[in-house]
């Protein structure tokens, strides 16, 4: 058994990945690695040799050399009426071809925007490839934008036709429309349910489809065929926490190239991927992921319900049992946070059988990232009744790579799922550099590292302190095209020779795994001089004191360092914070001795026994500090926790809210309750049953019979 895969590899085949036949390269004249205009292309940063040198696809190439080797494979799939409902490879393609002459019927220009605005499903995805086949700019929109955050982004993108998902998000549109805010807009589409009011140039999705069925082929295949590799073809938009979002200009080549080289990175093989789409199809990640490597590997993308991480998601895992999964750091913070919860109630003795089976999961997962195959005595049984149980519960079980991006994760929940032998491998890298820059897998990660660059790719550290800590830049055909529109915030973000420049700051280690330290805008320099990467502080705290939820450094040219604090809550529909506290919060304050339910109680009180505790772990974190300058002397609990509405968080961070009724679905099965493992060290909290505890104690006792008759 090896320790470094604990999920199950059911194959359909083992054909590995293969360069794809795409027939001719398809490039344009161009003479600069940079554009900010959408219809100037771009040189390529090809290499002589090796995957980054391999030839150019535009995206209709991609597609079609898929359809032509898969088009009876599975593609997509979605529930209609409680019943999944799949589309080939094929019926994919012409579901795709039939959007794009509508799009084409309904005056969409070259390279001019159609804007998405809904949560994934195949009809977005359809919308999507569709606009590019009749070569516009596919642009996805937030669901969570304001009707005036939409205007930016359709206007910034002369969108000539908007995909919207239901009634919801066609009155934020209609609002905009109603004050001629959008001079290109042509046409809007719903893509589910019926239209509460028929209004001119307004279509059901069903109305569309058919829109351009007597657009001839030839002129659409006129269309592909002019398209190439190096010009623009998708934009993605950055969250826009500080001004306007910028739009970050991707070609084909960009997005064909990388997923190619980032499947082929972690070994996928053909026709064998399958996944759960959920997650933000407007932010890079997901779209890479969900719509380009599935579409490269000819994988299988299978869509949540809209109310996923309101408590449906767990279900679809398990229905689906996908070979990845991708979560942003918060989704997988309240799986830990909601099993915990659940787990607090375990009896005394579930929790030592617990720490048990975690201590085991904790070493073996260590061993495995160590290239060590060995495994703790007791972990084939600790794996058989409580690991294997566990995977499948969560929908894990068929999981080869559960990953983490988009965000920082703290090392205690890395560790938590490590206990769980389901280790976390993070990717990093930013819509600049269409996803992925460097990559962790099951053959390549350190905790706490986000792998190693993308084969065919280079990282440089610019400006390297004495530790060897630079800002990372990033090279290679995963490097953007440019904003759009805005020369000047591109010339900042690309030097003259071409590297992208993240901000971000970052040393590798001996093996040349990445590790990112801190941002460049995020240092405090303090009135004497001393710079201070505050993130390394505020996780800290978080892992000593368990009740915090979000901690903000400030000290920028004062004489000392001080903190804002917020408490664990609930958090409404909306994803914004409640006062009242989250169970585990509750729990929390029991232990020390406070009866309280709401943060109110606790910061209107200054409740002695919980400052007491938030104060010992500032202590401690103090006590760690490479100089004075590095020592927290003030700090406050803020009354109300960090959001998207408040401003102070981006889309990037919190998905949306993930509530306990994720998880308790997971404790229908009686031998095995994958939440009571929950407040035991190392890390998870998932409960043996009565029934595990007899086998446990039963096998313990064979074992000793059978040393003592060896004696």
């Amino acid at each position: 058994m090896s320790p470094v895969c604990p999920c199950c590899s059911d194959h359909k085949g083992d054909e590995p990945a293969i360069p794809l036949t795409t027939g001719d390269v398809r490039l344009a004249q161009a003479q600069e690695l940079w554009s900010t205009a959408r219809d100037k292309p771009v040189k390529l940063r090809m290499e002589t040799s090796g995957l980054g040198s391999e030839p150019p696809m535009t995206i209709h190439q991609m597609f079609l050399a898929t359809v032509q080797k898969y088009g009876d494979y599975p593609a997509l799939r979605a529930k209609k009426d409680g019943m999944w409902v799949s589309l080939s490879y094929k019926e994919y393609y012409q579901h795709a071809r039939a959007a794009a002459k509508s799009f084409l019927k309904l005056g969409l220009e070259r390279f001019h925007g159609v804007g998405i605005l809904g949560f994934n499903s195949p009809e977005w995805f359809i919308a999507d490839v569709g606009c590019i086949l009749a070569g516009g700019l596919a642009t996805g929109i937030y669901t969570t934008n304001s009707p005036e955050a939409c205007q930016y982004v359709a206007h910034n993108c002369e969108a000539n036709v908007l995909v919207v998902e239901n009634n919801k998000q066609l009155i934020k549109i209609l609002q905009v429309v109603e004050q001629d805010q959008l001079p290109h807009l042509k046409a809007i589409v719903q893509y589910k349910g019926e239209l509460e009011q028929k209004l001119p140039n307004v279509y059901t999705w069903a109305e569309f489809m058919k829109f351009g069925a007597n657009v001839p082929d030839s002129e659409l295949d006129v269309v592909i065929d002019s398209q190439k590799a190096n010009e623009c073809c998708t934009l993605i938009y950055t969250s826009g926490t500080t001004g306007n979002p910028k739009g970050v200009m991707l070609s084909h080549d960009n997005i064909t190239w990388t997923a190619s080289a980032t499947g082929r990175m972690i070994n996928l093989k053909m026709a064998e991927e399958e996944l759960v789409s959920y997650l933000p199809l407007s932010h890079v990640a997901a779209q890479v992921q969900d719509m380009w490597i599935c579409m490269r590997f000819a994988g299988i993308t299978n869509f949540a319900e809209p109310d996923a991480l309101k408590g449906s998601l767990a279900n679809t895992l398990r229905e689906v049992r996908p070979t990845s999964f991708l979560g942003v750091p918060r989704v997988w913070e309240k799986m830990q946070e909601a099993m915990k919860a659940i787990g607090a109630k375990s009896s005394v003795t579930k929790k030592k059988i617990a720490d048990w089976a975690k201590g085991i999961g904790l070493q073996a997962s260590y061993n495995a990232m160590n290239g060590d195959s060995s495994v703790p005595w007791g972990f084939t049984l600790a794996n058989a009744l409580v690991f294997k149980n566990v995977r499948k519960a969560l929908g894990l079980d068929r999981c080869r790579t559960c990953f983490t991006g988009a965000a920082p994760i703290t090392k205690d929940t890395l560790e938590y799922f490590m206990s769980l032998y389901i280790p976390l491998f993070e990717v990093y890298g930013m819509s600049e550099s269409t996803g992925p820059h460097s990559i962790s897998w099951a053959e390549g990660y350190r905790i706490m590292s986000c792998g190693k660059v993308l084969t065919g790719c280079k990282t440089k550290l610019d400006k390297p302190d004495t530790d060897g800590t630079g800002e990372i830049c990033f090279w290679g055909r995963h490097v953007f095209m440019g904003y759009l529109n805005m020369p000047e915030k591109t010339e900042e973000a690309l030097d003259t020779d071409g590297w992208l420049h993240s901000g971000d700051l970052g040393k590798h280690d001996e093996d040349d795994f990445l590790f990112i330290t801190g941002r460049i805008k995020e240092l405090i320099i303090t009135a004497g001089g001393e710079n201070v990467p505050p993130v390394p502080i505020e996780d800290a705290l978080k892992e000593e004191v368990s009740i915090i939820s979000n901690v903000m450094l400030v000290g920028d040219k004062k004489k000392f360092l001080s903190m804002l604090l917020t408490l664990k809550c609930n958090v409404d529909d909306n994803g914004d914070p409640t006062d009242e506290l989250t169970p585990l919060a509750v729990e929390y304050c029991r232990q020390h001795g406070v009866i309280a339910s709401k943060v109110s109680e606790i910061v209107n009180k200054k409740e002695p026994a919980i400052y007491k505790t938030i104060q010992e772990g500032i202590d401690r974190v103090n006590a760690k500090a490479t100089s004075n300058a590095q020592r927290v002397q003030k700090w406050t609990i803020v009354q109300r926790d960090f959001s998207i509405s408040g401003g102070e968080l981006g889309e990037t961070i919190v998905p949306k809210p993930f509530k306990l009724a994720v998880i308790k679905p997971l404790i229908k099965k009686p031998q095995l309750d994958p939440s009571e493992l929950a407040n035991c060290r190392p890390v998870s909290n998932l409960p043996f049953m009565s029934k595990i505890l007899e086998i446990f104690v039963s096998a313990q006792l064979c074992f000793f019979l059978q040393k003592k008759r060896s004696l």
